[in-house]
């Protein structure tokens, strides 16, 4: 049941994986409750792109199987993956019962919870006012709260040199978009009004805002939205979702993995 967390793969599964070690990339299951929807295929790490997609996975309860994309041993670069997102970025799905029943893979994290949102017809308005303004957020998330906390993240705990102009700038930056959440979220318990995929786009990136140089009182609207949406079981599942602690790498002392995510220029 979708409830007890994440099962392993069936024994039969296994052993054909073990015979055949190359191939052996699905680690676990998720088994929802719609019993007609063949399992979706999520290609994951656990970073804040990766859980809006487990975290819409889970609200949904469709069943999928987790993919560990480990993007500090070069995963992402991976012909097989590069099929699926050519960006070389996670998260991507490859849903078998696609349109028309056909099977269809779906990259770039808005993208995939639009299509989700429009499969299962959850936590995306069917009015179109309503749904344009849940666009609307989502998009200042991919546009504005995702890439200025990436940038904040980077340049105050991964740049090998501490710049004082890029640390400030971006912890500004955030500061300003932290502020405009504020004000959003002024008499509205979500975003959008009604709990959407709006609300799983920014929670992930909200989750580790001391990071960025936030003080939580300074933005107390954003505080609670950020907590509520936390306690949500679903959300609380999906965030859970992680690969063997020594899968993990540190990219502040593994200059391979440093190398991997944040030199690599243009490959032919």
């Amino acid at each position: 049941m979708l409830n007890k967390g994440v099962e392993i793969v069936a024994r039969k599964a296994k052993k054909k994986a073990a015979r055949k070690p190359a191939r052996k990339v699905a680690k676990t299951l998720r088994r929802g409750t719609n019993r007609k929807q063949e399992p979706i295929d999520l290609y994951y790490w656990a970073t804040p792109n990766g859980w809006k997609i487990s975290i819409m996975l889970e609200e949904c309860a469709l069943p999928y199987k987790v993919h560990f994309v480990n993007i500090g041993k070069g995963d992402q670069f991976k012909p097989a993956f590069l099929k699926i997102a050519p960006n070389n970025r996670m998260p991507a799905i490859v849903d078998p019962s696609g349109p028309g029943g056909k099977p269809i893979s779906v990259f770039e994290s808005g993208t995939i919870l639009q299509y989700l949102a429009r499969k299962t017809g959850k936590f995306y308005p069917k009015e179109e006012r309503k749904r344009v303004e849940v666009d609307e957020w989502l998009f200042w998330q991919m546009a504005n709260l995702g890439p200025m906390a990436g940038q904040a993240h980077h340049f105050r705990l991964y740049a090998p040199e501490k710049i004082p102009y890029a640390i400030e700038r971006y912890t500004n930056e955030c500061r300003r978009l932290y502020g405009v959440l504020e004000k959003r979220l002024k008499g509205r318990k979500y975003i959008c009004g009604d709990y959407s995929i709006a609300d799983m786009a920014c929670i992930g990136w909200a989750r580790p805002w001391e990071r960025q140089g936030m003080d939580p009182n300074d933005f107390p609207n954003v505080k609670a939205w950020r907590e509520r949406v936390m306690a949500r079981p679903a959300v609380t599942r999906g965030m859970a979702i992680k690969a063997e602690p020594s899968t993990m790498i540190d990219a502040t002392k593994d200059k391979a993995a440093f190398d991997l995510l944040f030199r690599q220029g243009a490959k032919k």
